[in-house]
């Protein structure tokens, strides 16, 4: 399966940024795409229009909500929530497509943000449960490994002290 990261052009400079930490873990099977609202990603429309491509994203969803057997390839937005929702109604190629929404028992483990949403889940995570969903569990551990080790430890939010 592939899955096509659509990037808020702010996250390309974030070190915070999961998505490139997903790149780099599951190498040409993903790819970061720049979302630019004049200029919409030609490749992208054409998989799109061609079929088999899923939206991650929360909402209404389809009534096969989860199962990801006939899917190739899962789009999902990465950047903060409040540019997801920009970038989603911003994108007129994205509001007809299937949605799946990801549910979840745990509680996202990401810390490198302040203000993150309590139910969401931040790019990386995001991946690794899609990964789970399509059978790939090799794959979502790997990434699962790497995010890991990519977030700060518990409680050690940005700027602060370690130690206080």
């Amino acid at each position: 399966m592939k899955i096509t990261l659509l990037t808020h052009f702010k996250e390309f400079e974030k070190r915070s940024n999961t998505g490139r930490l997903v790149v780099d873990v599951l190498g040409s099977a993903a790819e970061q795409v720049r979302w630019d609202r004049m200029n919409p990603p030609a490749k992208l429309i054409e998989e799109i229009a061609a079929g088999n491509v899923a939206l991650i994203y929360p909402g209404a969803t389809n009534d096969n909500d989860g199962d990801l057997s006939s899917i190739s390839q899962c789009i999902i937005i990465d950047g903060t929530w409040h540019e997801a929702r920009k970038i989603h109604q911003r994108s007129p190629y994205l509001q007809d497509i299937r949605r799946i929404c990801l549910k979840t028992d745990g509680k996202s483990v990401y810390n490198l943000r302040k203000n993150q949403k309590e139910s969401g889940l931040c790019t990386a995570e995001c991946v690794i449960e899609v990964l789970r969903l399509s059978g790939n569990s090799e794959e979502a551990e790997r990434l699962q490994e790497r995010f890991l080790a990519f977030i700060r430890p518990p409680g050690l939010m940005r700027g602060a002290a370690q130690g206080h």
